[in-house]
């Protein structure tokens, strides 16, 4: 067996162009990995890249080659199993699988798959492709760190590798019309009254000289003149203005209580975790509000609210209300775009469903952009599903709920709340 290495050096940026179209020729494999990892990965495994694999065969190429030429006449077998147009099952086991499986045989040749690495930049790209938050709207201009560049016409000081040329150009141009403007007159009286006297008194060699050496004089007084000075020098003005951003804030609401067993906690966890990725990933500007609740609810930061062991009962109207409390405070509706995300199992408190129906309804939806609710269970809905129902009827453009089974209903959820919406 021979290698060959190409050994030339690549073009400015050549090998990510190249990568970036195989990318997109075979993103349906990719998007299909991608998928299918989400769902199989632990929760502090998730933002990683990905081994991907294609089959031989769909990565062939066509190839066009000179055939026999000439007429041919060929005799094919014919057969009593299949007839034009039929698919050929892929035989069973060995003999060119390729793909490792299947016992051993000694006949059959194939190709393997063809395996290769995204990094973890590439694996978030596929991940939250055609995603993002829904009724964003630009309600507060934040602070002065983001810029952008724009041009602000012609400056006399600047940099080299901004010079306007035409501009400069222009400027000598008109500095030396300026400053010569005079000289040039003087220049063509005297020519023209050099003219007149070799024609009509050629022999008045005193003045025709006198002429001559003026001539030179004025030629030589205009070519002293610099063709290009420092005063005629423009620049390309570039100035820095604040780029507007939205403000927004997302609250994450998670149930820690007694019902909710470790493999619920840990989908809910794996949930949020995803959702933190796409925020974090996707916007700049954006603060998370992290709410554990069981019987009573608490702020908490990043860490305490992933990997906190703390759980009692169930009361989810107390995560509401401290959702409430913190928006009045700290997140005017009027300057903020405000979202929100709850996990729980649905199980609560007896007379508790009703209450956080109200609180929702009166408190919070009528201020957020977009709410989300997830139950995890596989059991039937219990009273606060039916209870946000009704929430859903009220708000069908800005409220969204949805059922996890088991951590491969994740991503597909995941998707189906963020989905990018054609605009209206």
């Amino acid at each position: 067996m021979s290698y060959v290495i190409d050994r030339r050096l690549n073009g400015k940026n050549k090998s990510t162009v190249n990568r970036q179209r195989f990318l997109r020729r075979y993103r349906e494999h990719i998007k299909k990995a991608v998928e299918e990892a989400v769902s199989r990965r632990s929760i502090t495994d998730m933002e990683h890249g990905e081994q991907i694999s294609i089959p031989g065969r769909d990565i062939d190429e066509p190839v066009l080659h000179h055939g026999r030429g000439g007429k041919q006449t060929v005799v094919h077998p014919g057969n009593k199993e299949f007839t034009a147009g039929e698919h050929i099952p892929r035989p069973q086991g060995g003999g060119g699988g390729g793909a490792g499986r299947g016992k051993a045989g000694n006949s059959g040749e194939g190709m393997d798959e063809f395996v290769f690495q995204i990094t973890q930049e590439e694996f978030l790209e596929f991940m939250f492709e055609d995603l993002e938050l829904p009724n964003l709207v630009k309600r507060h201009l934040t602070g002065t760190d983001t810029f952008k560049t724009v041009r602000a016409g012609i400056s006399s000081e600047g940099n080299p590798s901004r010079i306007n040329i035409v501009r400069t150009l222009r400027s000598a141009h008109a500095r030396r019309i300026a400053l010569t403007g005079s000289s040039r007159a003087m220049l063509r009286e005297a020519q023209a009254e050099l003219a007149r006297l070799k024609v009509e008194e050629p022999d008045n060699f005193t003045d025709i000289q006198a002429l001559e050496i003026e001539i030179e004089r004025l030629k030589a007084r205009i070519n002293r003149l610099p063709f290009l000075d420092t005063f005629d020098l423009k620049y390309n003005l570039l100035v820095k203005h604040p780029n507007p951003s939205s403000k927004a804030v997302m609250f994450c609401l998670m149930d820690v209580s007694g019902s909710m067993t470790q493999a619920t906690k840990d989908v809910a966890k794996r949930f949020f975790i995803l959702l933190y990725l796409f925020l974090k990933r996707n916007y700049e500007r954006i603060e998370v509000v992290f709410i554990r609740h069981h019987t009573s609810a608490r702020e908490v930061d990043e860490e305490e609210f992933f990997y906190s062991r703390e759980t009692g009962g169930t009361i989810v109207s107390s995560a509401l209300k401290l959702m409430q409390e913190i928006m009045s405070e700290r997140y005017p509706a009027n300057e903020w775009n405000i979202y929100a995300a709850q996990a729980s199992d649905g199980d609560n408190w007896n007379d508790d469903s009703p209450i956080c129906r109200e609180i929702l309804t009166k408190q919070i939806m009528p201020f957020v952009q977009y709410y989300t609710y997830v139950e995890i269970t596989p059991r039937e809905h219990q009273a606060l599903w039916y209870e946000y129902e009704r929430i859903g009827e009220s708000f069908a453009d800005t409220f969204a709920q949805q059922q996890l089974v088991s951590a491969g209903d994740i991503y597909p959820v995941f998707r189906e709340l963020f989905q990018r919406r054609l605009a209206t």
